[in-house]
């Protein structure tokens, strides 16, 4: 509770001094561009600015991996709102190298979270149809990870057929982007 107190308390000058000035944009994406990034904290800041990026220029989602998971899931209904309620006009999926969505054990993870909800929890999700398991499974490379969620988005049958999708990966440690699919 400590750390959020600290933060309204620093919004509060914020506010009062108009510090948020610099950042006044509309809602839409000046690039037309929305892109799914992994919430890795080194990308914060890195991310925007290996690309040159200045608040409103784009749309960004952000989960674990950057991964489309199912093609209707909330990322994938964020991606289409974005293209078709806020003018988004590419889509681009940005993955990392030293992503932790890569090395994520489920083994180790569902034993966790018997030992904070307890087994039966666990257990009762098990028979109700949902798999754990493969639910919380990573990825085996990043470019695999970028790939498959390129694949999920383009073939989305409510993505229109013209909007380009690309996958690109970056280095967490220097920002360099290399394009993974075109």
């Amino acid at each position: 509770m400590d750390t959020l107190n600290e933060v309204l308390k620093f919004n509060e000058q914020f506010v009062e001094n108009k510090e948020y000035v610099p950042y006044e944009t509309s809602g839409l994406p000046d690039k037309k561009v929305v892109i799914l990034s992994c919430m890795d904290t080194r990308l914060v800041e890195l991310l925007p600015r290996a690309m040159n990026l200045k608040n409103g220029d784009v749309k960004i989602v952000k989960n674990a991996g950057a991964v489309v998971s199912h093609p209707f899931d909330s990322i994938m209904r964020s991606l289409l709102i974005a293209v078709y309620e806020l003018q988004a006009e590419e889509v681009w999926v940005i993955g990392h190298h030293d992503c932790g969505n890569g090395k994520v054990k489920p083994d180790q993870l569902i034993h966790k979270m018997e030992e904070q909800v307890t087994e039966k929890v666990v257990a009762s999700l098990k028979h109700v149809g949902i798999d754990l398991h493969s639910w919380l499974e990573g990825f085996k490379t990043v470019y695999d990870g970028v790939s498959d969620s390129v694949a999920t988005i383009q073939n989305h049958p409510l993505l229109p057929k013209n909007t380009p999708v690309h996958g690109l990966v970056i280095d967490p440690a220097t920002g360099k982007l290399e394009r993974v699919t075109k």
